[in-house]
């Protein structure tokens, strides 16, 4: 599977070749295999996974089989008129509208004829849940736990997790695992059930220990990795790492070759059907960061090093373009930043786990508040950016009391306080006795902040926020705590000492700004004309969510859909070649 450059032959023909091997292009690769394609994967890291790997590996997808077990209600138009709300015209709704009709044959055709197969969850409600279309689940799948010691020797390529979010040097925990870590720290002797599970999971994170460097019970994004990596080994994939593409070569009939380097060796590679784009956006290529993302540091991105956008510079010289109209080139989530003990930087993006929880507040520069925690983490790192134009809001600060931070965690210090002297020692949390105390550590106004703190205390006891309207929307509430006492579960008092805080920054977690496609995810050229032989995905196709964020997984669902798209178009092509 995993190849040298020096094994393939200097103008060697493929049927598809595939750039990128995040989850889209891994998922393009194996479609394109499963209907008999002779593939090639290029990735230009060491891994495969691409950001995917990081992620939670949620995948945002309408009217699949598994739909029905939790909510047989949704349907097609529903999830349509959705869209319709939300994206409007900052998408091609023909394109739109290829994602919801194939959504469900794409999820069929994999997990049918691959290791990869989801699940869906009982309740994990869309974003924007206050607009009609939208619902509490159904379409929002999840991969299954994987066991990478399958891959054998191949382990060692999937993309290990952002160290932050495994506990234990190395084990992964998804939510089931959290919910069942947290019952047994606060209750062990109350579920025999409970100490099972966790007596289990540790006993095989232990035994992993000894024989691998990190734990092998892969779940979320490495666990999809995982799937699709070892689907691609059986369907015998080539597999080229740490290579670049050097040049596009587009011919009478399209694009029907390309040059590949790895150190300091070239190859020219024939193409058939044609080239699928997965290389995960433009996101650190510093020209188009400069110009798309002005003042957004690259050292809050906490996605995965391999989307430079090296070959979008190659796309547009064969003819391809951007699209344009949306809300925003990329998605967000606020992060915060702490240096490793080996010198890297952590960036720790907020999702759910704090922001929004009962006891928490974001106030900017001049300690006030500005916005409603509890809206989505794409929607926070906008409203950062916006804010920050008129009054210093980057960094933002996180602000929480004693009670806040022993239920709740902040950023990378868990619950229960669990890390958190090492976190004031250097420097990651800030503290203060009181609250003006803190204020003076984070250079903001005390009387500000004490305000802040005390209008926060006075909606927690009302359950209405006068200022902003946290906890109004059933994914506002969702986002707060489902056991908390007050009227609403997104608010409650700062009144605890000691008081803590954290930077928050704007993190971009993904590309909304890409190539302009047809509902094949042909790449489509200055007057709108596909293409022959080009396609983009993923992050490398302009989002079909028009840079919104409606839902989880509206970036994974598209990514597997079209991937599907452009391998069926690609290998029709390389037949009739």
């Amino acid at each position: 599977m995993l190849k040298r450059i020096e094994d393939i032959q200097d103008g060697e023909s493929f049927d598809v070749v595939v750039v990128g091997a995040g989850g889209a292009g891994m998922s393009a690769a194996l479609f394109a295999a499963i209907d008999g394609a002779k593939v090639l994967l290029v990735e230009s890291t060491e891994y495969v996974g691409g950001t995917s790997a990081y992620s939670g590996a949620t995948t945002w997808v309408v009217g699949t089989r598994h739909a029905p077990a939790v909510n047989p209600q949704d349907s097609v138009d529903n999830a349509r008129r959705f869209l319709d709300l939300a994206v409007g015209e900052r998408s091609d709704p023909k394109v739109r509208e290829a994602f919801l009709v194939n959504g469900a044959d794409a999820v069929a055709r994999i997990e049918d004829n691959s290791h990869v197969k989801y699940r869906p969850r009982d309740f994990h409600p869309d974003y924007l849940s206050e607009l009609e279309g939208s619902t509490t689940c159904g379409r929002a799948l999840e991969p299954y736990p994987f066991d990478g010691r399958l891959l054998g020797e191949h382990f060692g390529l999937i993309r290990p997790p952002i160290p932050e979010f495994t506990v234990l040097k190395g084990m992964m925990v998804d939510r089931d695992d959290i919910l069942q870590l947290m019952a047994f720290i606060k209750k062990w002797w109350g579920s025999w059930d409970t100490c099972k599970y966790v007596a289990r999971t540790l006993l095989r994170h232990a035994g992993d220990r000894l024989r691998h460097p990190r734990g092998t019970r892969l779940v979320m994004g490495n666990a999809l990795a995982g799937r699709l990596l070892l689907s691609l080994r059986e369907r015998g994939v080539a597999l080229l790492t740490r290579a670049s593409v050097t040049e596009l070569q587009r011919g009478a009939d399209g694009v029907d070759a390309l040059v590949l380097k790895q150190g300091s060796t070239s190859r020219s590679i024939r193409v058939k059907g044609g080239v699928i784009m997965a290389s995960g956006g433009f996101n650190r290529h510093p020209k188009r960061r400069a110009q798309l993302m002005p003042g957004a540091d690259a050292a809050w991105c906490p996605g995965a090093p391999g989307h430079t956008g090296s070959l979008h510079d190659l796309a547009e010289a064969v003819g391809a373009r951007y699209g344009e109209g949306e809300l925003s080139p990329c998605f967000w989530a606020p992060v915060s930043i702490r240096k490793r003990k080996d010198g890297s930087q952590a960036v720790f993006p907020h999702f759910v786990f704090d922001r929004a929880k009962p006891g928490m507040m974001i106030v900017n520069q001049e300690g006030r508040r500005y916005y409603n925690e509890s809206i989505s983490y794409h929607l926070t790192g906008i409203t950062m950016q916006e804010a920050n134009k008129h009054t210093p809001s980057v960094p933002s600060f996180l602000v929480t009391d004693a009670e806040g931070m022993r239920k709740y965690g902040m950023g990378m210090v868990r619950p229960n306080r669990m890390g958190l002297a090492e976190a004031l020692a250097d420097g990651y949390v800030v503290s203060g006795n009181t609250l003006d105390e803190l204020a003076r550590k984070l250079g903001v106004d005390a009387a500000n902040l004490r305000q802040a703190a005390a209008d926060i205390g006075r909606f927690a006891r009302t359950g209405v926020d006068e200022q902003f309207q946290r906890g109004t929307t059933l994914y506002q509430r969702a986002n707060g705590d489902a056991n908390w006492s007050g009227p609403n579960p997104s608010l409650g008092p700062i009144e605890t000492a000691p008081f803590y805080a954290v930077r928050l920054y704007p993190g971009d977690i993904g590309a909304a700004k890409g190539f302009l496609t047809d509902e094949h995810a042909r790449a489509l050229d200055a007057g709108k004309q596909a293409i022959p032989g080009l396609y983009a995905i993923g992050n490398d196709q302009q989002s079909i969510m028009g840079g919104t964020y409606p839902g989880p997984g509206i970036t994974l669902g598209p990514g597997l859909v079209f991937g599907y798209l452009a391998a069926r178009d690609a290998v029709a092509r390389a037949r009739a070649a």
